[in-house]
């Protein structure tokens, strides 16, 4: 379960953030996440506790077409 968040990854949370919003972007993993909300691109620094305990869904980020020869 450690894998579970990545960097790149929207979560949507239980609470809406005063905006609006409930989805979050996973700028850092660790101890401790950054977190940007999606409505207004404000930057949190949340436990990893509350995190796991608050998310109800992740959408994993879009892999990147690596394969671009030049």
């Amino acid at each position: 379960m450690a894998d579970r968040f990545d960097v790149g990854d929207i979560i949507k949370m239980k609470k809406p953030h005063p905006c609006g919003s409930q989805e979050w972007e996973v700028l850092r993993v660790g101890a401790d996440f950054r977190l940007k909300c999606m409505g207004c691109g404000h930057q949190i620094m949340v436990s990893r506790k509350l995190v796991e305990k608050n998310t109800r869904q992740i959408t994993k980020k879009e892999k990147q077409d690596e394969s671009t020869d030049h």
